[in-house]
């Protein structure tokens, strides 16, 4: 059981977490950072955490585990803050979709101290945002890559190893760039597609009177948390910019099919993606 553990961020993600490690007894003490004063009362009257703290240093004081559950952009200057509070032995963690950046910032934030820090990335979230949204099943099954560096202590690979399988998720471990690239078009891209197609829709009056669910389903991540995404989006940039070049080469391929009437490229390619999207096996026969 970790003695005290100390979560940064009690959003959507943090506020889970919280959740999650209460309802499995994993922590005798849990403390919540955070600078929303009525999230903080809220996780506190649920009992969700024994501690909030606004001031960051004193919330990882003496804490064996600390998670970064906060926007990648923020991950620089909360390190910062925290690493000279920071118990002798603590390990420190992330909850980010970006790795690279963030391991980045975590090497020259910590210094001596970043083998000590395991870069994570929960496969888990959703469009809602806040603490309101949390609930304590948001890791269940779900897959948590980690990407610790060459010099990483392996110690602190397995206290966050354990971590993650004692709240039931399936731990898989990838290096920061390959991590980066794949997310890249895994989530980060789909976001982007899902922002730019509720812009381009949005200005036609008649959508929301129109639209099906085909629309719906497309752009349900739209509704997602606009500073979190503009940190992605910022901090994996190459990545992201890689894949929205080989998306408009995509659209490009299909749109001189349609525009020269090639009824037989149009159906292959259409059959490609169905015959794809079917073997992710949780889509409709």
């Amino acid at each position: 059981m970790i003695e005290r553990i100390a979560i940064i961020g009690m959003g959507l993600m943090g506020g889970s977490l919280a959740r999650a490690i209460r309802q499995a007894g994993l922590a005798r003490e849990i403390v919540g950072w955070g600078r929303n004063a009525s999230s903080l009362k809220a996780a506190i009257d649920a009992k969700v955490i024994d501690r909030a703290e606004t001031q960051v240093a004193r919330a990882v004081r003496d804490a064996e585990l600390v998670v970064l559950a906060i926007p990648v952009g923020a991950t620089a200057a909360m390190l910062s803050q925290l690493a000279p509070a920071l118990a002798v032995h603590a390990v420190v963690t992330d909850v980010g979709s970006v790795k690279t950046s963030v391991i980045a910032d975590a090497r020259a934030a910590l210094g001596a101290r970043f083998p000590q820090f395991v870069g994570g990335h929960p496969l888990a979230g959703g469009e809602a945002s806040g603490f309101a949204a949390s609930h304590a099943d948001l890791y269940r099954n779900s897959r948590v890559i980690l990407s610790p560096e060459p010099d990483t202590d392996p110690a602190a690979v397995t206290a966050v190893h354990q971590l993650w399988t004692a709240l039931g998720a399936q731990v898989a471990t990838l290096g920061a760039r390959e991590h980066d690239e794949i997310l890249a078009r895994t989530s980060h891209l789909p976001h982007v597609l899902a922002f730019a197609l509720m812009n381009m829709v949005a200005s036609d009056p008649r959508v929301p009177e129109f639209s099906g669910n085909g629309l719906r389903d497309m752009t349900r991540i739209a509704a997602s948390d606009a500073v979190m995404w503009r940190d992605i989006c910022l901090s994996n940039r190459n990545a992201i910019l890689a894949s929205v070049s080989a998306l408009r080469a995509t659209l490009d391929e299909v749109a001189r099919a349609i525009e020269s009437g090639d009824a037989d490229t149009l159906e292959k390619f259409l059959a490609r993606a169905r015959s794809a999207r079917r073997s992710f096996g949780d889509a409709a026969p």
